[in-house]
């Protein structure tokens, strides 16, 4: 039998080539991070560089006041704290990569673990009343990437919607003919089926849900900038779409679906059990959906990071083809797993509310 229309595909062969150009850019960053993590702790022994893996992961799945590019160089981001005296707004390379402090208006800012702003008295020490009263709403790499990420689908879909008013009625072409398929796709097989006959109204909702976490997946599989965020791996992040999610649907809960939660079709002397399960049940459906996309994602990252790790744990290149070969295949498995989860968290956001605004007859 002949494979070679199959090995010709232009999307194969897209697929083939961002695997191969991520698995060398994540060995570069392993490299770049080995030399970070060496800087920072000064550990060197007989003239080796002590690797620490967990570090390296937990550094690179974690969010940043900057945006690493490669060695010590990286993009600043802006920080916005409001303490109790005003507002300062710097950027981050005042703090040069978490080795000095920083002197502002009303206080001295410490960069602790490249995460979080503390204040510092005058005797070099954290101090964490001072800092209690600080509130900080920095734009973080997880937040510029959510920026970049909104901005590039507007642009997408906006540009879409001005070739189907231009070329109403006929076939679509560039754009178009990439993402009707998907649009469809969540509306004939996820709203419709789910939701019923006012599968229009969540629409909106459902499409901008699918689309955000599955382009954001992708975006933290390149791991070099634009991308490298671990965006839906922030659990923050799948936290306000988990709840945005459980308002929607107790918002259109009609009285059926409340009925069954207050009133169940039980005898009365069971409500006591039955009314906290039925509530806890409220709470635990958009809990599972944040869970189960942070939970994912962040796998995928780890499982990666560390298989490049061993290169350097084992400090042999014998090691090398077998740890990039397992890469290359978990960087093409992700690639499903970033659309698979979009899929999964949009349909069951679409049976939630389905079952929320059913009609009983």
């Amino acid at each position: 039998m002949d494979f070679r229309h199959f090995f010709d595909s232009k999307k194969i062969s897209f697929i083939a080539i961002f695997a191969v150009l991520a698995t060398f850019s994540v060995t570069n960053i392993a490299k770049a991070a080995i030399t970070d993590t060496v800087a920072a702790t000064g550990h060197e022994a007989h003239g080796e560089e002590e690797f620490e893996p967990t570090k390296m992961i937990m550094e690179h799945i974690s969010d940043a006041h900057d945006w690493h590019l490669w060695g010590h160089t990286s993009i600043p981001l802006p920080v916005i704290l409001y303490t109790d005296k005003g507002m300062e707004v710097f950027l981050s390379s005042k703090f040069h990569h978490g080795e000095h402090d920083y002197q502002g208006k009303y206080y001295t800012y410490r960069l602790v673990d490249k995460k979080k702003i503390k204040v510092v008295d005058t005797g070099g020490e954290v101090d964490e009343a001072a800092s209690q009263k600080v509130w900080d709403f920095s734009i973080t790499k997880n937040v510029a990437s959510m920026f970049l990420a909104v901005i590039v689908l507007l642009l997408i879909f906006s540009s879409v919607a001005r070739a189907y008013k231009k070329r109403e009625g006929k076939a679509p072409k560039g754009l178009q003919s990439f993402l009707e398929p998907l649009i469809l796709f969540v509306r004939d097989d996820i709203a419709r089926p789910n939701i019923g006959h006012t599968y229009a109204r969540y629409m909106p909702l459902l499409l901008t849900i699918f689309f955000f976490i599955w382009f954001n997946n992708l975006l933290g599989l390149i791991p070099i900038f634009p991308g490298a965020a671990n965006v839906t791996g922030n659990i923050a992040v799948t936290f306000v779409l988990a709840f945005i999610v459980l308002i929607v649907v107790n918002i259109n809960g009609n009285r059926y679906y409340w009925k069954h939660i207050l009133t169940p079709d039980v005898p009365w002397w069971l409500y006591p059990i039955m009314i906290p399960v039925e509530l806890v049940g409220v709470i635990s459906k958009p809990f599972a959906l944040m869970i189960r996309l942070f939970a994912n994602i962040t796998a995928g990252h780890i499982v990666i990071l560390s298989l490049i790790s061993l290169i350097f744990v084992f400090q042999s290149l014998a090691i090398a083809p077998v740890s990039l070969a397992f890469v290359l295949f978990m960087n093409v498995l992700e690639l499903l797993v970033a659309a698979l989860q979009a899929f999964i968290f949009t349909l069951l956001t679409a049976l939630f509310i389905g079952m929320a605004v059913e009609e009983h007859h």
